[in-house]
């Protein structure tokens, strides 16, 4: 089969390409501006992905499109107004690039959404699934829901095949963000205030979200479905910190405070957004993808973290030598 992969150059989108690779499948890049992926992977420079964007040249003999691109969600949103720009690209963007890639004779169309289309929390006792009700809460969250409902007018209009997968939380080498800074405050030894919280989040390895959606683009039951994915065991924030201080060869430096003195320093500090990530519960249930597809993570979470964090502590390495 020949693969489209939109993001080809971002965390989840290199991570895919180089299995795709190994794989054997013939993979061609979508990517905002001409920059140097691996050997092997064709590369088609599409600009600015939105509802105007030519997919012509970048679509042509493709069997299936991963779209991985999007304006992604981020703490402090500059834009004057941020669900405007959300849907330019996360909205109208997926509408236009389904339109064409049914129009080309594409196949089968996989859809990476978000666990932000479920909502932001859940008690310990009752994780999301498919079946739930969205419950986006951010201008994030609106358009990725927004984005699934026209693909799944467009799959109904064309009879293009699609798949929705929303992952929680993604790890793993090259990872950025908030898990990017707790790994360099666990790494420098930093001592940290949660010690008194007690929750589960739901994670997903990049190596085990690469191999579901390469299941998804693959599988004949797939067609028309949307699936939760995550590691398979849920992890509460004290005990991802003793994980990664672990895979680090460091000592876990945790300390207790009161999770409502944590939420009123957020509120305080303007960081609420922040704390609650790191305080409250998101589970996700994915019973189905598991019996639909015959799928499961390869990577367990303990082996996912440790992988994590040896890799980064190499590049780092690697990088203060170089």
């Amino acid at each position: 089969m020949k693969f489209l992969v939109t993001g080809a150059n971002g965390f989840v989108g290199q991570h895919l390409c180089a299995e795709l690779l190994r794989q054997g499948q013939s993979v061609r890049a979508a990517v905002r501006s001409a920059n140097p992926l691996a050997n092997g992977i064709e590369v088609a420079v599409v600009g600015t992905i939105d509802g105007e964007t030519n997919w012509t040249d970048a679509l042509r003999d493709v069997d299936v499109v991963i779209h991985l691109a999007a304006r992604v969600h981020v703490m402090k949103d500059i834009a004057t107004d941020p669900l405007t720009e959300f849907l330019k690209v996360n909205t109208q963007g997926t509408a236009n690039l389904a339109s064409q890639a049914a129009a080309a004779g594409v196949k089968r169309f996989v859809y990476v959404s978000s666990i932000k289309v479920n909502g932001e929390q859940t008690t310990e006792a009752q994780p999301f699934n498919e079946s739930d009700k969205p419950n986006p809460q951010d201008a994030y969250g609106i358009s990725k829901w927004q984005a699934e409902q026209v693909l799944q007018r467009v799959a109904q209009e064309t009879g293009l095949e699609h798949v929705i997968v929303r992952p929680p939380l993604v790890y793993g080498p090259g990872v950025k963000g908030n898990f990017a800074r707790l790994l360099s405050a666990v790494q420098k030894g930093i001592p940290l205030p949660f010690a008194s919280i007690r929750n589960k989040r739901s994670l997903i390895y990049v190596g085990n979200l690469v191999d579901a959606l390469i299941a998804c683009a693959s599988h004949p039951a797939a067609a028309g479905k949307t699936y939760l994915v995550r590691d398979g065991e849920d992890i509460s924030t004290p005990d991802l910190v003793r994980q990664l201080a672990i895979g680090s060869g460091r000592t876990a430096r945790l300390f207790p405070l009161p999770v409502k003195l944590l939420r009123r320093l957020g509120r305080l500090f303007g960081k609420l957004e922040s704390v609650e990530r790191i305080v409250d519960s998101l589970r996700v249930n994915d019973d189905l993808i598991r019996k639909e597809l015959c799928w499961k993570p390869r990577f367990t979470s303990q082996k996912g973290l440790h992988e994590t964090c040896t890799l980064v502590s190499c590049d780092q390495h690697c990088r203060r030598i170089g």
